[in-house]
């Protein structure tokens, strides 16, 4: 109409501008909800370390010391060991030189990193085990890898879960800690030829595994990485 807007259609543009600046003034701003990344979420296996699971609403450092500073050796192993028993003493001899050693939140680490090596050393995941394992260790995984390469077998693994996890042994010579845990765990298991028949294990068989592991790391080190030292069956 002459050059001109009609009315309907300078109404819609008024919104429209009200709209975009309405947005603009919003965009970019942060609300206070979102979420952090959390560390946790990083891969054991990356960061090297069997992660302390840590408790509260202040970042998991700060809460880890007011939490452990607070409490005496003997109150942060209470109810891990029989009392007067050599595993308590152990314990509380790692507490005393260890200000951040908890053996509830060690336990649930050493859980994790305990699925992690068994799942890696069926998947062949060298970079994996090295990071969790000590040079010994390791060194015995790697031959053992190798040797079912060479044959080109293959084992498939299904890791169900951990029925049960208990700490049998603690010591603090010098400044190494070591820690000895019996796990309870249940998997299938087998194993493949070149030809992908099954040459030991069943498919359809839930399997109770027993294994005792030994942790090791030194205290007086920044490094808070514990690692796999020793392990033996005990099925």
């Amino acid at each position: 109409m002459n050059g001109l807007f009609e009315l309907p259609t300078l109404v819609f543009l008024l919104l429209a501008v009200l709209i975009i600046a309405r947005l603009m003034s919003v965009l970019g701003r942060k609300t206070g909800n979102e979420r952090p990344v959390s560390t946790s979420q990083r891969s054991v296996g990356g960061d090297n370390v069997i992660p302390l699971p840590r408790a509260g609403g202040e970042p998991r450092e700060a809460q880890a010391t007011l939490d452990l500073d607070a409490k005496q050796p003997e109150d942060r192993i209470k109810g891990a060991a029989p009392a007067g028993s050599p595993l308590e003493a152990g314990l509380i001899d790692i507490a005393r030189k260890d200000e951040s050693f908890d053996p509830k939140a060690f336990l649930k680490g050493a859980a994790m990193a305990y699925e992690m090596i068994v799942v890696a050393f069926a998947e062949g995941d060298r970079k994996q085990l090295k990071n969790l394992t000590a040079k010994d260790v390791f060194d015995g995984f790697v031959r053992a890898i190798g040797e079912r390469e060479s044959r080109g077998e293959k084992t498939d693994m299904n890791f169900i879960g951990i029925h049960k996890s208990d700490i049998i042994e603690a010591e603090a010579k010098d400044s190494i800690a070591r820690i000895t845990v019996k796990f309870l765990s249940q998997m299938i298991t087998v194993v493949r030829d070149k030809a992908g028949a099954i040459i030991e294990g069943d498919a359809g068989q839930v399997r109770d595994v027993n294994d005792i592991w030994t942790f090791a790391r030194d205290m007086t080190s920044r490094d808070p990485n514990w690692k796999l030292v020793g392990t033996q069956s005990a099925n």
